[in-house]
Formats: structure tokens, C-alpha cells, sequence
């Protein structure tokens, strides 16, 4: 009895402090991959570094019209070739116990994030990982020609050809501004790595403390230069399982929490000072063939998998119809979308016809990887990997489930160790290159590409409408480069899954992003009645 109380007395002293504070607590899915942008590839990720970190621009809330951030303005020459951004004066850095900043952000700390992705070379590229899958991935280090600093706030980039995308991806999270001061500062103490596990950025919230599978600590930012949070703190509660989160926001334990159970939804909208979110969400779910690897090398193997896999089953099961069924790499909502492409027909008796043509009469056996933390495009991987086992089983396929932690998850399905992977994305910045590019093209193999799919039509269809400003004549080059996507089968494409967020009544001004970002500048608590 006296653990029990002392249980109920721990909880309510906690809902106190936070009232009295303003402590806002995030119930988040995972652990962060890393602290630097740069490195990162998950919302998980970038939900951490996004408190911490501006970039040059910025989206709008809610939309995916871009806003000046770290850049009060930029002019683009008449070629399409040259950008200047004028850089915003007075932003003040973080401090934390290695570092104290002497200066405000200028021009060196864009030249210095910018430039350690880009060139082997530059002293800091290789600290920490070498690899930044969103910058090899967009393609940046064949795009960028120059970067220049003009002078303390002016920068002049220049592409070696012109790019429409090319504002909306310096607006991503992967983007976001680090310190050279800071860098510098800690090589020469002879400990450059710490700029990638103790950040400094001058986001709206500061960096204090990590402890893996627990718990992320921040502090409210007071030189934030669009002024300070109306927050006083933020946790992040690693959280991973959906229904301990949804736990928690019942106990008065958390604020907030992403990626409910579809199966709890019904229970969330019935309980009384709680409030859900609900939004069509940007993104897709699906499963990457190897094509590197035999026998996803044969166009025939992977199109005989698609038909042997009953997706509207893993809609109906796992989604709990909170999701539309996918066609294409790119949401319905998305411009650009191919709506004459017809979806991969349930014909298991076609399936094994084709595998026999391919030389698997009797099938063979396969790993699956499925991640082990819901996601915005997945609400449960190793459910619908378990289901997708069982189909393939029909017609002769063994397929043995991996999953492990979703902090290494990525990393390695980037290296191609998979046979065939479940995994998704959400829309960074309302492009359909953002996904149709990122997520396939040949300058993808080795970061976002897990397929590892490359396929020279597609290829130039893809660039050549990243080239154009021209949105017609890029409807039309993404509409064919959809098509041959579909002929050549490199993903099961799944599902389109709706944004659902969960929050206290108490938590005022929290919006569900465009893009699937949390962000928690402009949020505050309100005390209830």
C-alpha cells in the first residue's frame, strides 16, 4: 500500500512541477541517430535537432511555403545558376560548459555547415561518420559549383546547373546551421567530436542532457532571436511503444505523443481532456527490394512478389483504415501524381507462374527487415512484415523477420545488407522530387535509395526535371518517370497513412506541420479548471 501511494504522490508532484514551470513533455518513439543534421535521415532525428538548430530558410507552419529564417532574403541571377542570401544580424549561438561564443552567427558558420558535408577534403568531414545522406542523396555534391563568402553576412552559392528544388532543400532539417567558432574551438582542444554529441545551434531551445532509451533534455533558449519560447523547458520521453505513450498522456505523464495505435484512436477521442490531431499525411510506406542482390536483380522476382502480397489485407489489419492504399512513390495529395497508374493486382497463382519463368519453382528464402518503432508512414513494421511472411510462404518464399534498434536501423540498411526492408518517408518540402529523386534515383544508392535502384530512363527524367522551373513540363517528366517506377517493381508500395498527434488539453498552440516535423516554438501550457 505504501508503494502505491508513494507511486501516485511521485506522479502528481511531477504534473505539478511541470504546471508550475512550464515543462513541456514530448513522448517520443525513438532515440536520435545523431545531434548534427547533417548526419541524420529520420524524423525521429530531426524532431531532436529541429529544436536546436535554424536553417538559412525555413517553411511556414503548416504549409510548405518557404519563410526567411537564418536568411532575411535571397536573389537569384538571371541564369538560375547563382544565389545570395543576405544573412539575418544579431542571432546569438548556445553556450554549454566547453564553449562560450564571442561572436553571433555570420557567414563562416554557413561556409563551415555547408562545406564539411561537400569536400572529403575539409578537416572536419570524416569526424564523427563521413556519410550525410541528404546531401549525397539530393544530389548537392555534383549540383554545387562555388560557395563564397562575400563578406560577414552575404554568401553567394552557384550551381553548375539550375536547380527548382534547390531553396525548398536548404529549408530541410539536414540543413541546419552549426558553428564554426564552436568547431574550431574544440579541435583545438583536441576534441572535435563534441560538436556532434554536446550541439550547439541557435534554435529556441538548448541542448542540456542525453540519456539513451530515456529521455532528451532541453532548456528554453532566452537570446532566441525571434524571441523566447512561452515554454520554460522540454523533454523528450523515449517512448517507444505506442500504447505505453498513450499511457502516459492519460497519467499526466506526457503532453504530447506522435503515432498512436490505430486501435486506441476510438478510446483517444472518448477521453475527456485529451485532444487529437488528425491530418492526410505526406508520405508513403513501403517495402525495398535489394535489387543489388540476387534474386531482386530480376524485375520478374520483384514484380511475382508484389502480386503474392495482399496489401489491402495490412490496410485493413494493421492500419485499421487510417491509411489510403499506395500506388505510387508519392502521396495522391502530392502534384505531380500519376493517377492513370493502376495498382499491383492480389494474384498469388500469377506470382508463382512468374517465379518459375525466373528460375524459383519451388521459391527461396529471404530476410526481411522491420523496424521496431512506429513510424508516421507505419504504425507497426513487424505486423506487417509477419503478414507479408505469411503471403510470401504461399507461394514458396521463407522469409525470416530482423528487426533491431531503430537508431542503427538506417545506418545499416544504407550500407545494402538487406534482402527486402520496410521502411517509408515523409515529404521534406512539398516537391515531388523529394521523393521520386531522394528516395530512387542513382545519386541515392548508398543513403536513401534502399533499393539500391538505379535505372538510366528513370534517372533522366528525374534530373531533367529537377533542371526545369516549369511546372507543366515537370507534371509531365515525374507522371513518366512514375510509370517506369511501376514496370520495374523496386518497392511493394503500401500505404499512405494519416497524421493523427495526441495532446493534453492543457497544450495550447501545438499544430500537426505539413511536413511531419514536431515543433514546439509558439506551444504553451495552460493551466485547466
Amino acid at each position: 500500500m505504501g508503494k502505491i501511494l508513494l507511486m501516485v504522490f511521485a506522479a502528481c508532484w511531477s504534473i505539478n512541477v511541470v504546471a508550475a514551470d512550464k515543462t513541456l513533455i514530448f513522448c517520443s518513439e525513438g532515440n536520435p541517430e545523431y545531434f548534427t543534421p547533417g548526419f541524420n535521415v529520420t524524423g525521429t532525428s530531426f524532431d531532436v535537432t529541429g529544436q536546436i538548430y535554424d536553417r538559412l530558410v525555413r517553411f511556414e507552419q503548416g504549409s510548405t511555403q518557404l519563410r526567411p529564417s537564418l536568411a532575411q532574403r535571397w536573389t537569384l541571377s538571371n541564369d538560375g545558376l547563382t544565389y545570395v542570401f543576405s544573412l539575418r544580424r544579431g542571432v546569438k549561438w548556445h553556450s554549454n560548459d566547453s564553449f562560450k561564443p564571442t561572436r553571433d552567427f555570420n557567414a563562416d558558420d554557413v561556409l563551415f555547415t555547408l562545406l564539411r558535408q561537400w569536400k572529403a577534403e575539409h578537416p572536419y568531414h570524416d569526424i564523427t561518420r563521413s556519410k550525410y545522406p541528404y546531401f549525397e542523396s539530393l544530389g548537392l555534391h555534383k549540383l554545387l559549383k562555388n560557395i563564397r563568402k562575400v563578406d560577414d553576412y552575404t554568401v553567394e552559392i552557384v550551381l553548375n546547373q539550375p536547380d527548382a528544388t534547390f531553396v525548398s532543400s536548404l529549408a530541410m532539417q539536414w540543413a541546419g546551421m552549426q558553428s564554426q567558432e564552436y568547431a574550431q574551438a574544440m579541435w583545438r582542444a583536441g576534441t572535435p567530436e563534441r560538436i556532434d554529441q554536446q550541439p550547439i545551434g541557435s534554435g529556441p531551445f538548448q541542448f542540456e542532457r542525453y540519456h539513451a532509451g530515456r529521455e532528451v533534455v532541453f532548456r528554453t533558449f532566452d537570446a532566441y532571436w525571434e524571441g523566447r519560447s512561452k515554454l520554460d523547458g522540454l523533454i523528450f520521453s523515449i517512448t517507444p511503444d505506442a500504447s505505453e505513450r498513450w499511457k502516459k498522456i492519460k497519467e499526466g505523464q506526457c503532453h504530447v505523443m506522435p503515432y498512436p495505435n490505430p486501435a486506441e484512436l476510438p478510446e483517444m477521442r472518448r477521453t475527456n481532456g485529451v485532444v487529437v490531431l488528425e491530418q492526410t499525411g505526406v508520405n508513403i510506406g513501403y517495402m525495398a527490394y535489394n535489387t543489388s542482390k540476387k534474386p531482386f536483380d530480376d524485375v520478374r522476382v520483384r514484380r511475382a512478389l508484389n502480386m503474392a502480397i495482399d496489401t489491402r489485407k495490412i490496410l485493413r489489419q494493421v492500419y485499421k483504415h487510417t491509411a489510403l492504399p499506395a500506388t505510387n512513390p508519392i502521396p495522391p495529395i502530392q502534384w505531380g501524381y500519376n493517377r492513370d497508374i493502376q495498382d499491383d493486382v492480389y494474384a498469388p497463382n500469377r506470382a508463382r507462374v512468374l517465379l518459375q519463368e525466373a528460375g524459383y519453382p519451388n521459391g527461396f528464402s529471404v530476410d526481411l527487415w522491420a523496424m521496431d518503432v512506429q513510424r508516421p508512414y507505419m504504425p507497426n513494421g513487424v505486423s506487417v512484415a509477419k503478414l507479408i511472411q505469411e503471403d510470401l510462404a504461399e507461394v514458396g518464399v521463407k522469409v525470416s523477420v530482423k528487426t533491431i534498434d531503430w537508431s542503427e536501423y538506417t545506418q545499416r540498411l544504407r550500407t545494402g545488407e538487406h534482402d527486402m526492408a520496410l521502411y517509408g518517408w515523409t515529404g521534406d518540402n512539398g516537391d515531388p522530387d523529394n521523393f521520386l529523386n531522394s528516395l530512387l534515383s542513382c545519386d541515392a544508392v548508398g543513403g536513401n535509395n534502399l533499393a539500391r535502384f538505379c535505372n538510366a530512363s528513370y534517372d533522366a527524367l528525374v534530373k531533367k526535371a529537377k533542371a526545369s522551373s516549369d511546372v507543366m513540363e515537370r507534371t509531365h517528366l515525374y507522371a513518366q518517370a512514375q510509370v517506369i517506377f511501376k514496370d520495374q517493381a523496386p518497392w511493394l508500395t503500401i500505404a499512405h497513412a494519416n497524421q493523427y498527434k495526441v495532446l493534453r488539453a492543457e497544450v495550447k498552440g501545438f499544430h500537426i506541420t505539413a511536413l511531419g516535423r514536431h515543433w514546439f516554438y509558439g506551444v504553451d501550457l495552460i493551466s485547466q479548471p
